[in-house]
């Protein structure tokens, strides 16, 4: 829990079966079962405010078509909460089986806030979030326009461009399609809980300890 909670990056597997002298089964086996504490405690997240929301995508081979519409990739939703100085505060990353109106619509209502100002960048599909009765704001980009040159998504870049570094310089490889939503998880636990790094290893301990049963059997199975 310590290693989890207090790295700014993640600790593969493999590193723990460094650092604890285990075995690699054990050691995935332990991380699974912290992530999935850590998925359960931010499942419950919601956003207000102003927040910033991007599509992203992660995994896959490198054939085929990159970004928006590639088959090889898994797509999640990014989104980040600011304050009044246009600071980060929260954020969630949560993966989507597609990004079309009903998908983005039920994430937008299990995420989103009544009266949260979502801030976009066109793609059609973010309308949904109208859903859960946000206000839609967007800004369009294309060739002539990057959403990295728009100060209006400085904050949802930033951590975007974050969390793709710490998993591409951790991991070797996992199976995305199965094991993606812990994964963010973890980066958004600690991303959430990042002013309260003396005490966020005793609140994982807690949330561990609140968890029913979870086993490498269950833990191995798809998502889905």
């Amino acid at each position: 829990m310590y290693f989890l909670t207090q790295t700014k990056n993640n600790v593969s597997a493999l590193e723990l079966t460094r650092l604890l002298c285990i075995c690699y089964r054990s050691a995935w086996r332990m991380k699974h079962k912290l992530m999935q504490v850590m998925w359960e405690r931010e499942a419950a997240t919601v956003l207000s405010g102003r927040v910033e929301v991007d599509d992203a995508y992660l995994g896959g081979r490198h054939e085929g078509k990159g970004g928006r519409g590639s088959e090889n990739k898994i797509p999640f939703i990014a989104a980040v909460e600011t304050n009044s100085q246009g600071h980060p505060k929260r954020a969630v990353f949560s993966p989507v089986k597609a990004l079309n109106l009903t998908e983005i619509a039920k994430w937008a209502c299990a995420s989103l806030s009544e009266s949260t100002t979502v801030i976009t960048d066109g793609l059609s599909s973010f309308r949904a979030v109208v859903a859960s009765r946000c206000t839609y704001s967007f800004e369009v980009v294309g060739k002539e326009r990057k959403s990295t040159a728009l100060g209006c998504f400085y904050c949802v870049n930033t951590v975007l461009s974050n969390v793709k570094n710490s998993i591409d310089g951790t991991y070797h490889s996992f199976d995305f399609s199965k094991y993606i939503k812990r994964y963010l998880a973890e980066i958004q636990y600690r991303f959430n809980r990042r002013f309260y790094l003396k005490s966020m290893s005793s609140c994982l301990l807690f949330a561990g300890v609140r968890t029913g049963k979870r086993t490498e059997r269950w833990l191995r199975l798809a998502e889905d």
